[in-house]
């Protein structure tokens, strides 16, 4: 599952890196410890126009009596994102790009969890897939939210945790975006050979386990012990 991230990133970057036309949402908070039903930066496309916008973490269906249940739906599973009532229909018409610098992951272990750090090695931002939904309260008031679509892990990250969020490839953009592509399938096809390319990870201390803490310590590597040797690895397929 992805319960944590990073968005550290400047928009005007992120609008630069996704080859955004047109940015829609004010500056928001740098956060190293991204929450469910926090607002984060997402990547939408509407009539061959791409925009940087915001949505709240936790996604609430249109059908939903109470928004509050949004803090539960903040992941969907791949396998069955085009089945479920809550995202099958955001799956066909509302997919987005959640932009993120990292994110956390837990490593279950005999002497309790260890928080680990996973992110680009050459520090660009990576593409979460994702989906969004707008939901308007009894009083009128429109409630934009999204969830990270996640799948199994790639072989060499299961050993901190089975499931990941799921990374798009550059190439997959355009058609993840265009609102046009109705067919499940055919959207569905983009998630299979995810970006795990380059990715780098190390163990981090247990602060971010509290949502209160949000620095830029967060991220730096904990101080190694003689038993963790597994503390900091990366792969680069290019080599």
């Amino acid at each position: 599952m992805c319960g944590r991230f990073v968005a550290a990133s400047d928009p005007d970057q992120l609008a630069a890196w996704f080859d955004v036309d047109d940015r829609r949402t004010d500056a928001l908070p740098v956060s190293y410890n991204v929450a469910p039903t926090m607002p984060v930066y997402a990547v939408t496309e509407h009539a061959d126009h791409r925009y940087l916008v915001s949505f709240r973490w936790g996604l609430v269906p249109t059908w939903s009596d109470d928004p509050k249940s949004g803090a539960r739906m903040i992941n969907a599973r791949s396998e069955t994102v085009a089945d479920k009532p809550a995202y099958r229909t955001a799956l066909r018409r509302r997919r987005c790009i959640i932009p993120a610098d990292g994110f956390y992951e837990w490593r279950t272990h005999p002497h309790g969890k260890t928080p680990y750090y996973i992110h680009r090695a050459d520090g660009r931002p990576l593409a979460f897939a994702g989906l969004w939904e707008g939901w308007k309260s009894p009083d009128g008031e429109w409630l934009r939210t999204c969830a990270i679509i996640t799948g199994v892990a790639d072989e060499r990250l299961t050993d901190l945790h089975p499931r990941m969020p799921i990374i798009l490839r550059p190439d997959t953009w355009e058609v993840w975006l265009d609102r046009a592509e109705r067919r499940p399938d055919a959207v569905l096809d983009l998630l299979v050979d995810p970006d795990v390319d380059h990715l780098s990870w190390h163990a981090v201390g247990d602060r971010v386990n509290h949502v209160r803490n949000d620095d830029p310590a967060l991220i730096e590597p904990a101080a190694r012990r003689s038993t963790a040797s597994d503390a900091t690895a990366h792969f680069d397929t290019s080599t």
